[in-house]
């Protein structure tokens, strides 16, 4: 006796976030959920598009790639995108349209599913069923398990939420699509990208926290020592990059970066919600701050209570030999 599952109904498009010319790793991910609903397409556009479909056509569960190029999409504006995907999606026949969560999907989900008069549903972070989502909202206080009725269904994909596909083992075929005339609604000005030697915040393997503990921004330069021998990024909490100790770029939480190590060590944490939001789903989590009674010891699989002043600098040591 056969049995149909309900999890294998769909037809799914993915839109790929790339930069430089390579696949975010977040895109990785999103068609790993996606192929729970059926089988894949991968989307690329922009100006180097034909670099980053080469990529995706070799991705484990992509069947099919699609890939836009020209002055219109040069950029990735949404408003010139939005389009380009609706006349795709409907040429298709996707049932499920994804794209991994980051202010791109944020700007062009949103503007592909009003198109079709559908609802988005955003931050998925579980399928259930071709129609059955699950979403965290309120930093991670209340999950939600929504059922859509939409005949399209528009997501956007938490990326440490699901396993990243493989990049090897596919062989999908790469077929180019028409843009239309540019719509000249927005102009592109310039992108401004910061440079840095160091490991990514969302894609390093382990990632050494600071917060307010650490008193000042030179201070910062113990977990730099400590990331070091670590090969590990470093990242902040809010209450550090609102006072000026750290740029933006390194802030963890729910209006910073969502990040899943193997190993996270924070040190000087207090452990407030908003940051716990965006390092939860870290595989080890360890803590290190003098207040035994601070809120982070309650999620971490390891703590120390001490001061951070003499437990990092001793374990930087111990690493280093």
């Amino acid at each position: 006796m056969f049995r149909l599952s309900s999890l294998s109904l769909g037809k799914a498009l993915v839109i790929a976030e790339t930069l430089e010319g390579k696949i975010v790793p977040a895109t990785l991910a999103a068609i790993t959920a996606a192929s729970k609903v059926g089988p894949v397409t991968a989307f690329a556009s922009g100006k180097d598009a034909a670099a980053a479909a080469e990529q995706l056509s070799k991705v484990a569960g992509v069947e099919q790639v699609l890939v836009a190029s020209g002055d219109a999409v040069a950029t990735g504006l949404p408003e010139e995108l939005a389009p380009v995907v609706k006349t795709i999606v409907e040429k298709n026949g996707f049932t499920h349209v994804f794209a991994a969560t980051s202010a791109f999907s944020k700007n062009l989900i949103p503007r592909v599913a009003v198109k079709f008069d559908m609802m988005p549903i955003a931050d998925i972070t579980s399928i259930q069923s071709e129609d059955t989502f699950v979403r965290h909202a309120y930093a991670g206080n209340v999950v939600s398990t929504v059922k859509s009725a939409d005949a399209i269904k528009f997501g956007t994909v938490r990326g440490t939420s699901f396993e990243r596909a493989a990049t090897t083992g596919g062989n999908a075929a790469i077929v180019a699509v028409e843009c239309s005339a540019a719509l000249g609604k927005s102009k592109w000005i310039e992108d401004l990208i910061a440079k840095s030697d160091k490991p990514d915040l969302t894609t390093a393997a382990i990632v050494v926290a600071g917060g307010r503990g650490l008193k000042n921004a030179e201070n910062f330069k113990l977990l730099d020592e400590l990331a070091a021998p670590l090969k590990a990024a470093v990242g902040a909490t809010r209450a550090v990059v609102d006072a000026g100790f750290c740029p933006n770029d390194m802030q963890v939480g729910q209006t910073g970066k969502t990040i899943a190590p193997t190993l996270y060590i924070g040190a000087g944490i207090s452990g407030a919600i908003q940051h716990v939001a965006g390092m939860k789903e870290s595989k080890v989590i360890a803590v290190i701050n003098t207040d035994a009674d601070a809120p982070f010891f309650q999620v971490a699989d390891y703590g120390l209570v001490g001061d951070l002043f003499e437990a990092v600098p001793a374990l930087t040591k111990l690493l280093k030999n």
